[in-house]
């Protein structure tokens, strides 16, 4: 699956690459997993915040994606919960 970067994102990486003899691909999963794994708590808990939100309705699964309030999404029409 492609992966879209800025063009001076997309230069670090191929130099980098390069100096490091590995591909860009190699470099960029690395990379991508290194990071994740040093907010791994920040994740977590942001994944947490969002579960408590979730009350098994679609309005709160609505609520919890689109970062809008239960009462603005009411404002707005509400969510067909059939």
């Amino acid at each position: 699956m492609p992966v879209k970067v800025d063009q001076e994102t997309h230069a670090l990486l191929a130099h980098a690459a390069t100096a490091l003899r590995t591909t860009q691909k190699d470099l960029l999963e690395a990379a991508v997993r290194e990071y994740l794994a040093a907010r791994r708590e920040e994740i977590g808990a942001a994944l947490r915040r969002t579960m408590q939100l979730i009350d098994g309705t679609d309005a709160s699964r609505v609520a919890a994606l689109t970062g809008m309030s239960r009462e603005r999404l009411d404002e707005l029409g509400g969510v067909d919960e059939s």
